[in-house]
């Protein structure tokens, strides 16, 4: 079967058929919507306070921003502070910088001995608090942690900004999963 549309030929082999055929079917059996929040409608995300050993005095403002922003801009949720939907609470329970063990990554010398770089491994924790109002059996209290190793010679500045945000970015990425997506 031939079309023939402004000057451009389409030509539907049997492949194309399948492809479309598998596409609707695929379609059908799967919404790719994937999120749970169908009743929702509005969401209060308060602020985490950093109730770590170790402070990094911008930790709690930046994570607070960031996962508000993830609901707000990802989601058709409204941020409210009056008698939301969904309540999103919690707190920083732990932010470590600890020393791992010596990695692989390995230099030669020019006497042909080998010095093994040494690397560092940062680790945060968060406490959540997640209230579901309208399906309260979707709620529930979890801890999420992740971390990043990265070379010791890093300082603090480097650290706080590019592996804090790729730990807190992970974190986030699991509790938006959590609570949103319906797999």
């Amino acid at each position: 079967m031939n079309f023939k549309i402004k000057n451009i030929q389409i030509r539907h082999s049997g492949f194309t058929w399948l492809l479309l055929l598998c596409l609707g079917v695929l379609n059908s059996c799967y919404s790719f919507t994937g999120s749970s929040l169908t009743d929702e409608k509005t969401v209060q995300i308060n602020e985490f306070p950093n109730n770590a050993a170790l402070v990094n005095p911008t930790l709690s403002q930046q994570f607070s921003t960031d996962i508000q922003n993830r609901f707000l801009q990802r989601t058709t949720l409204k941020g409210t502070k009056e008698n939301p939907d969904i309540l999103i609470e919690g707190e920083i329970t732990d932010y470590s910088i600890s020393p791992t063990t010596i990695s692989s990554n390995t230099q030669t010398t020019s006497t042909g001995g080998v010095i093994q770089e040494s690397q560092n491994k940062l680790t945060i924790t968060v406490k959540v608090h997640y209230e579901n109002k309208v399906h309260p059996d979707s709620s529930f209290d979890r801890t999420y942690s992740d971390e990043a190793v990265f070379n010791s010679n890093l300082s603090q500045s480097d650290i706080e900004a590019s592996q804090v945000k790729i730990v807190t970015e992970r974190i986030i990425n699991k509790i938006f999963n959590d609570i949103v997506a319906n797999w």
